[in-house]
């Protein structure tokens, strides 16, 4: 069952679409990039695959996105759309596991210990700027504090995995896949196995978490 739901926060109203677990045990939050919305290949077939395994996704659209804006602000107000929402992704009474993509996962990140995350998914999280290496933002993920797993494009020109540094969490490499999760038509791997490896990982890892 999938419902959606608009939420008041200090950035402005959010909108939570629900995609419903029968027997929940966990809810994962995801939220998408500074480019996109929760239309992105890969949050739709998280939010298609998990409920079966018991977690109920909610998909977070931030306010930018909801008030029709095609930039995203700063990303201090990112935190705050995250924080206004973060009641009512709790009030269900279960563990709740902060995601998200690109910019998304970046929020997770920042306010997983503040906001008492079970754990945070990043997707495609975007370790520095296209060709900056040396602007890296491996310290938000690394000062997650929470059991943590990075799903990353093998081709991704926001931090390729060999790029990520050392530490504390998991890494799955999406062979030939940029930022996006797209391989060349010529790649040996297709889209279609692209998804599969994205859900496979996540649902394994979710369910290790309980």
């Amino acid at each position: 069952m999938t419902t959606s739901k608009i939420v008041g926060t200090e950035a402005g109203d959010a909108r939570i679409t629900w995609c419903e677990a029968e027997r929940a045990r966990l809810v994962l939050a995801v939220g998408h990039g500074a480019g996109g919305g929760i239309e992105a290949r890969d949050l739709q077939a998280v939010a298609a695959v998990l409920p079966a395994h018991g977690v109920t996704v909610a998909l977070v659209e931030q306010p930018w996105r909801v008030a029709g804006k095609k930039l995203a602000p700063a990303p201090k107000t990112l935190d705050a759309g995250w924080r206004g929402v973060w009641p009512a992704l709790t009030a269900k009474g279960l563990p709740v596991v902060s995601g998200g993509r690109s910019a998304g996962a970046r929020v997770a990140c920042r306010t997983a210990t503040e906001l008492g995350a079970a754990a945070v998914l990043a997707l495609s999280f975007p370790l520095h700027p296209p060709g900056k290496p040396e602007k890296s933002r491996a310290e938000e993920l690394l000062g997650a504090g929470v059991p943590t797993l990075v799903v990353q494009g093998g081709h991704d020109p926001f931090g390729k995995p060999a790029e990520f540094p050392e530490g504390e969490y998991g890494l799955v490499e999406v062979p030939g896949a940029d930022h996006g999760f797209a391989v060349p038509k010529r790649a040996e791997i297709k889209p279609e196995q692209v998804v599969a490896i994205i859900t496979d990982a996540v649902v394994g890892w979710a369910t290790s978490l309980g």
